[in-house]
C-alpha cells in the first residue's frame, strides 16, 4: 500500500489435497480448475492483489508443477513499482526435510520476511472460493492492536470436525479459544445452532507472528500447523482477535452474493459450490467487474453451438463445441460435445470430449478424459461404482485422461 502500511501476502498452498482425489492425483489443489476458466489459487490472489497487497509469496510443495508454471504465466506484477507474485517451492533451508505443516512452511521461508521487512503479514489459504477485501480486515487488526487478526465465518455446529472453531469472549472481538476441528464444540450465544469457523485467513503483525513461529519450533510435540499451533498459542496470550467475514463488502457486490465462501475441500463441496455458479439466480456472481478473478487460460477462438447444440443454465468456455445438449453444467476450454450427447449438471474440465449419443450425469470429468459414442456416466450408479471415484453424495469423478469403460 503506497503511503501507507507495508503488507507482505504470503499465501499457503503446499498441502496435498487428498480429499479432492483425483482430480489432485497430478496436481496440486491449488491449480484445481473452477469455474471452468480460474484455477482455485486466482481467488486468493484476485482478492490480495485487488486489495492493494502486491507482494505476494506463493508456499508451493507437492505435485506445483502446473501451480507454478499458472502462477509465473498469469501473475506477472509491475517489476517498475516492485510488485511481484511469485512461487516459493520448498527451500529446505533448516535441514533436510520437507514442511512438517504450514507454520513450519512460514518459519523455513522467513527469509522472505526478512528481504522484505513488512509491518504486517497476510496469511491466506489457497483452495477457498470468494471474494473478500482484505483492507478492511488489516484495518480493524490495526485499530485493534491485536497480535494476529483471524477471519472467521458461521458455519452449521454439525459441520463444526472440518474446520478451526473460534470462541469470542464477551466482547465478540477477542479469541477465548481457539479449537482445530473439534468434534463437539459449543454453539455462539445466542445461537447454539452454529460456531464461528476460521476461514484460514490471518493478518499478522510481522513480530509477532516471527517470535510465535520461533516457539512453536522449539516445541517438540507441536504439529507446526497454523491452526492446530500457531493460533491456539497466540490465544492463550490474549492477543488474538476474530474478523467477522460478513462486516467484508466489496465494490459490485450483490445481496445474494455477499459472504459466499466455500472452501472446496471435498468432491462434494467442490460439485455443489459449481452448482451455484449455474443456479437459476447464481449464488457467487463471476460477472462482478469491479471485483473481478483474474486468470489466464491460453488463446482460443469462442465458444460454437452447431445446428443442435444447445445449452441452458450453463457456463461455456472457450474454445467449446457445442452440437449436443448441455444443461446445469459448467464447460472448461476446449470441450466437445457431439452430437446426440447429452450433459447434465456436470463439470467438465479442458479438452473433454463426449462422444456422439453418449450421456454425462452428476459427474466430474477432469481434463483430456474421453467419453466414447453411447457410453454412459452417472446412469448405473453401480457400475460407475465399480469402475471410478464416487462421492458420499453419488458425484462421480474421473481423474486426468482417465479412460471410460
Amino acid at each position: 500500500m503506497r503511503g501507507g502500511p507495508s503488507v507482505l501476502g504470503i499465501v499457503l498452498a503446499g498441502g496435498e489435497g487428498k480429499r479432492l482425489m483425483p482430480l489432485t492425483t497430478d496436481r496440486a489443489k491449488p491449480a484445481v480448475v473452477f469455474g471452468g476458466t480460474y484455477r482455485l489459487v486466482d481467488f486468493v490472489l484476485s482478492n490480495l492483489v485487488n486489495g492493494d497487497i502486491t507482494r505476494n509469496c506463493v508456499l508451493t510443495q507437492y505435485k506445483s508443477h502446473s501451480l507454478d508454471r499458472h502462477i509465473t504465466t498469469t501473475w506477472r506484477m509491475s517489476s517498475l513499482l516492485g510488485n511481484y507474485v511469485t512461487p516459493v517451492p520448498a527451500q529446505q533451508r533448516l535441514g533436510p526435510r520437507w514442511y512438517l505443516g504450514s507454520a513450519d512452511a512460514i518459519l523455513q521461508s522467513l527469509n522472505l520476511v526478512h528481504d522484505e521487512q513488512p509491518d504486517f503479514i497476510a496469511v491466506f489459504g489457497a483452495d477457498h472460493v470468494y471474494r473478500m477485501d482484505p483492507r478492511q480486515m488489516l484495518e480493524q487488526h490495526i485499530e485493534s492492536g491485536a497480535g494476529v487478526t483471524v477471519a472467521g465465518i458461521r458455519v452449521p455446529r454439525k459441520d463444526a470436525s472440518a474446520f478451526g472453531i473460534i470462541t469470542p469472549a464477551s466482547d465478540g472481538a477477542r479469541i477465548e479459544q481457539f479449537l482445530e476441528k473439534p468434534t463437539d464444540p459449543p454453539g455462539l450465544p445466542g445461537d447454539p445452532r452454529h460456531v464461528f469457523a476460521s476461514m484460514g485467513n490471518y493478518i499478522f503483525t510481522t513480530k509477532v507472528l516471527v517470535d510465535a513461529l520461533l516457539r512453536d519450533a522449539e516445541d517438540e510435540e507441536s504439529v507446526h500447523d497454523m491452526g492446530g499451533s500457531i493460533l491456539p498459542q497466540l490465544t492463550e496470550r490474549g492477543t488474538a482477535q476474530v474478523y467477522d467475514f460478513t462486516d467484508n463488502h466489496v465494490p459490485g457486490e450483490t445481496a445474494r452474493d455477499h459472504g459466499y465462501w466455500r472452501d472446496v475441500g471435498t468432491l462434494d463441496t467442490y460439485y455443489d459450490a459449481h452448482m451455484d455458479l449455474v443456479a437459476e439466480e447464481p449464488e457467487f456472481n463471476l460477472y462482478n467487474k469491479r471485483w473481478p478473478i483474474y486468470t489466464h487460460f491460453g488463446q482460443l477462438p469462442p465458444a460454437r453451438f452447431r445446428s443442435a447444440g444447445i445449452a441452458s443454465e450453463s457456463i461455456v468456455g472457450p474454445g467449446c463445441v457445442i452440437s449436443g445438449q448441455v444443461t446445469g453444467s459448467v464447460l472448461s476450454p476446449g470441450v466437445v460435445v457431439e452430437p446426440g450427447a447429452v450433459v447434465q449438471g456436470s463439470v467438465l474440465h479442458d479438452n473433454v470430449r463426449i462422444g456422439r449419443g453418449a450421456v454425462v450425469r452428476n459427474a466430474i470429468l477432469d481434463k483430456n478424459v474421453d467419453v466414447p459414442p453411447g457410453a454412459t456416466i452417472g446412469v448405473n450408479p453401480e457400475r460407475d461404482a465399480e469402475l471410478y471415484t464416487v462421492s458420499r453424495n453419488g458425484v462421480i469423478a474421473l481423474g486426468k485422461g482417465q479412460q471410460v469403460l
